[in-house]
Parts: C-alpha cells; sequence; structure tokens
C-alpha cells in the first residue's frame, strides 16, 4: 500500500498545482500536524482513501472547529484498512498556553490509557505523533525535544512506523526523512512522503 504522509507544510503538488488524479495511487494520508482545516478537508475531498490526523502544536482551533471527513487518531488506536495506527499528537510543553502541548510525564499518562487497547489488540502498526522521538531526530531545544514515552512504545511493541512532523527539513540539511530505530522505520512527514508500506489493501 502506498502512504501519503503530510505534517506542517502544504505541498502545493497536491493543492495548489493539485491534478486530477494525482491522489489515486494512494491507499491512506496520514497528517502529523500543524496543517490547515481547508487543506485537510480538501485531499480527503479529492483522494479515494482514508485521511488519518493527529493534532501540531498550533492546531488549536481544531477543538472546536475540526476537519470535516478526516479521521482524529489523537488519543486513540484507530484501524484503518486493516492497520492499527496509535494517534499521540502535539510537542513538548514549550509555554504555559497550547491544548497540544504536553510535559513528558502527561504524554506517558496519555499512553498508560491506551495500554488496555494495545494489549487487546496486539500491539499497533503506526505510531502517528507530531513530535519525534526523544534522541531521534528532535533537538536540544524545548520547542522541539521529542517525547522518551515514543521510545518506550517503540520498543515494547516494534511496530512498523513512527510517522512525525514538527522537525522542519529547513531547519538543517542534516535532517533526514527516513531512519530507523529499535527496528521501526522513523519517518519525518515533513511537507510530504511517500511510503511503499508492506501492509495488505
Amino acid at each position: 500500500m502506498k502512504i501519503l504522509a503530510i505534517a506542517d507544510d502544504e505541498d502545493k503538488r497536491y493543492y495548489d498545482h493539485y491534478k486530477p488524479g494525482c491522489l489515486d495511487e494512494f491507499g491512506l494520508i496520514l497528517a502529523c500536524g500543524d496543517l490547515s482545516r481547508p487543506y485537510l478537508e480538501f485531499l480527503v475531498t479529492m483522494a479515494r482513501c482514508p485521511l488519518v490526523y493527529v493534532h501540531g502544536n498550533h492546531d488549536d482551533s481544531f477543538v472546536e472547529n475540526p476537519p470535516g471527513g478526516c479521521i482524529c487518531a489523537d488519543d486513540k488506536l484507530v484501524t484503518v484498512n486493516g492497520i492499527r495506527i496509535l494517534g499521540l499528537g502535539g510537542s513538548y510543553r514549550y509555554k504555559k498556553s497550547g491544548h497540544f502541548m504536553y510535559t513528558e510525564w502527561e504524554m506517558k499518562r496519555r499512553a498508560w490509557k491506551l495500554a488496555p487497547k494495545l494489549l487487546f489488540n496486539h500491539g499497533f502498526d503506526i505510531l502517528l505523533t507530531h513530535a519525534p522521538a526523544l534522541g531521534v531526530n528532535d533537538f536540544d531545544t524545548l520547542t522541539h525535544r521529542g517525547f522518551d514515552t515514543f521510545n518506550k512504545l517503540v520498543n515494547k511493541h516494534h511496530p512498523s512506523y513512527l510517522i512525525h512532523g514538527h522537525i522542519h527539513k529547513n531547519y538543517g540539511f542534516k535532517i533526514p526523512t527516513v531512519s530507523e530505530h529499535n527496528g521501526t522505520t522513523v519517518v519525518n512527514a515533513y511537507e510530504s512522503v511517500i511510503i511503499d508500506a508492506p501492509f495488505g489493501e
């Protein structure tokens, strides 16, 4: 299955310069946060597949006005096209205000609440996040620090993918798009990344 992973900035190929049929190859769209509601709604309308998203740290408007037609996976384990997707959006808390910012303890508590579902469903296939894992594609700054909770989830459940945003590729030329962490493929979905995933239709 081809998956389109997106985050942070709109890809003009799929929006401003959209051509009919350019989304037809995808069986799933995964949005990792900080994308506008009109963009997500456009994609899910024009594509022939579901769009699953988590919140970014700039998505406060989604509390009152979430994107229509899309599946929110935040704080949930959702199964789409047979793929188990665990959603933990938001960034590390770097200021007091903000609906989708968390301390490490708060993120850990969110994961704990999902533990029974993970046990019942025998884990998950994709960890969908906004922030990266601690020490994996993150920065030392509080604003772009990753979560160790994600490392623990990966180490325990060994999902096929951890797909995140938040780390813009224009922050530095050495930022990888695809890497590996303890057997899990890590994808920085900034703007857009096409993933040839080993999942059935």
